[in-house]
């Protein structure tokens, strides 16, 4: 069966892709494979970790969207607006079927998975009905 909804959790280190139609749902993993910045500050202050901002990963990451009819962004940071702005840069189409953007902590695949089948369900809900 195909499958028109799919969902990208995104951060600077790895993308998680769960795609499903009503009966069935498939998972994949994206992994960043560049070199982490690390950061670290003293006296108490909070220490910050990332993977520099990639285009060939984002690049990686849109291939594996390309045939979805609805994509929903989620992701804990920064990551999912930069990879929105690099669609709307590189891959305007794909862009437009972005239905939007959440911010998700580390949720599992299947946690994933119940995110996104319950917007799609609220979101199709709002719909109008011809």
């Amino acid at each position: 069966m195909t499958h028109y909804h799919a969902a990208v959790w995104i951060d600077h280190h790895e993308a998680r892709i769960v795609s499903f139609n009503p009966d069935e749902h498939a998972t994949a993993t994206l992994q960043h494979h560049q070199a982490v910045k690390h950061t670290q500050h003293s006296a108490g202050k909070s220490r910050n970790w990332r993977a520099p901002e990639d285009p060939a990963y984002y690049e990686e990451v849109a291939k594996s969207l390309d045939g979805f009819g609805e994509v929903l962004i989620v992701g804990p940071a920064n990551a999912k607006f930069a990879f929105l702005k690099h669609l709307q840069a590189k891959h305007p189409a794909l862009a437009t079927k972005v239905v939007g953007i959440e911010t998700v902590d580390h949720p599992t695949d299947g946690e994933l998975t119940n995110y996104a089948r319950a917007y799609f369900h609220k979101k199709d809900r709002t719909l109008p009905q011809l």
